[in-house]
C-alpha cells in the first residue's frame, strides 16, 4: 500500500478543494492515486461541497423535538432563505433534531451520530444534501433540556413547517401535576421566551460579566447626577432591580396575562393545578444570531461569474 504523505495530502486538497481529512481518505481508499481520489471525493459529494464551503450560511431553520420529559433544539444554517423551504432540508433538519435529543446538547456528537435510514453519520448525510441541494449548510449548534418528572414543552414561532421555523424555543417543568395542563402552560411560557428574550433563567443565572459590566455603567450614571454616595447605593439598588426584571426570565412581566411575573405565574398555576411546579430551564434559538453576514460587492460578483 503506498505512502500517504503529507505532501499528497496536500496536492489532493490543491487540486479537489475538498478537507484534510477526507483527502486524507479519500487518498487510503484509492492506495494513493490523487487522480482515483478526486473521483472517490467526488462519487461521495466532497469535492463538490468543498467548492462551497466558504460561502456565508446564515440562513436555514431551526427546529425542535420533544418526547414528554425531555427535548431538544438544533440551528442548521443554509446559503439563502429559499432552501429553508426545500422539503428535503427540511425532512433532513427534522431527523437531526430528532437526533439531538440522544447526545446531551453536543454538537460534536450529534455530527458523529447515525443518521436515520441512511449509512453514515449526521456529517455524511449533511455533505450529501450541500451536494444536490446546492448550497452551503452548516450544523451549528444544540442544545437539551430534561426533567425526572414533568414536561419539556416547546414553541416555534414563524413556522415553516412542523417544528420548524426563525425562533424556537424549549422550556423544562418539573412537577407531578397532569402533563396535558403542563405541556399547555409550558407552551404559553415558551410564547412568552419567543417574545421577551430573557438572558438568564433567575439572578443566581445571570453572566457575572455582564452583571460587573451592568453594575459598573449604572454607577457611573448615578454618579453623574451628583448625588451623595448613600443616595448613589440606592439608585444603584433600584436600577439593578429594573435590570434583572428585563434578563431574568422568572422576574419578567410575563407577556399572556400583562399583570403577574412569570414566576408569580407559575405559582398561580402550580395552584390551579395542585402540584408543586418548578421551571427549571428554557432554551431559546434565533436563526442566524450572532453570525456576520458577509457583505458581497454586486458589480465585483457578476464580473467574478462572468469569469472576468
Amino acid at each position: 500500500m503506498a505512502q500517504i504523505t503529507a505532501a499528497l495530502v496536500k496536492q489532493l486538497r490543491d487540486q479537489s478543494g475538498a478537507g484534510m481529512m477526507d483527502c486524507k481518505k479519500a487518498l487510503t481508499e484509492t492506495d494513493g492515486d490523487v487522480d482515483a481520489a478526486v473521483d472517490w471525493l467526488r462519487k461521495n459529494g466532497l469535492a463538490a461541497a468543498a467548492k462551497k464551503s466558504g460561502r456565508v450560511a446564515s440562513e436555514g431553520l431551526v427546529a425542535i423535538a420533544t418526547a414528554g420529559n425531555k427535548g431538544a433544539v438544533v440551528e442548521v444554517n443554509s446559503e439563502t432563505d429559499f432552501v429553508s423551504r426545500n422539503e428535503q432540508f427540511q425532512s433532513f433538519v427534522s431527523s437531526v433534531a430528532q437526533q439531538a435529543m440522544t447526545v446531551g446538547g453536543d454538537i460534536e456528537a450529534l455530527a458523529s451520530a447515525d443518521f436515520p435510514g441512511e449509512d453514515g453519520s449526521v456529517a455524511d448525510a449533511l455533505t450529501k444534501r450541500i451536494a444536490t441541494i446546492g448550497e452551503n449548510m452548516s450544523l451549528r449548534r444544540t442544545a437539551s433540556l430534561e426533567v425526572s418528572e414533568g414536561v419539556v414543552a416547546a414553541y416555534i414561532h414563524n413556522q415553516t413547517a412542523p417544528g420548524l421555523g426563525k425562533i424556537a424555543v424549549l422550556v423544562a417543568l418539573e412537577s407531578s401535576g397532569d402533563s396535558s395542563k403542563l405541556e399547555a402552560f409550558g407552551k404559553q411560557v415558551a410564547m412568552h421566551v419567543a417574545a421577551a428574550n430573557p438572558q438568564a433563567l433567575d439572578r443566581d443565572s445571570v453572566d457575572v460579566t455582564a452583571l460587573e459590566r451592568e453594575k459598573e455603567v449604572l454607577s457611573d450614571q448615578a454618579r453623574a447626577s451628583g448625588k451623595p454616595e448613600e443616595i448613589i447605593e440606592k439608585m444603584l439598588v433600584g436600577r439593578l432591580r429594573k435590570y434583572y426584571e428585563e434578563v431574568c426570565l422568572l422576574e419578567q412581566g410575563y407577556v399572556i396575562d400583562g399583570e403577574n411575573s412569570v414566576g408569580k405565574a407559575v405559582e398561580l398555576f402550580a395552584k390551579d393545578l395542585g402540584a408543586p411546579v418548578k421551571l427549571t430551564g428554557f432554551v431559546r434559538y434565533q436563526l442566524g444570531e450572532g453570525i456576520e453576514k458577509k457583505e458581497e460587492d454586486f458589480a465585483a460578483e457578476v464580473a467574478a461569474t462572468l469569469g472576468n
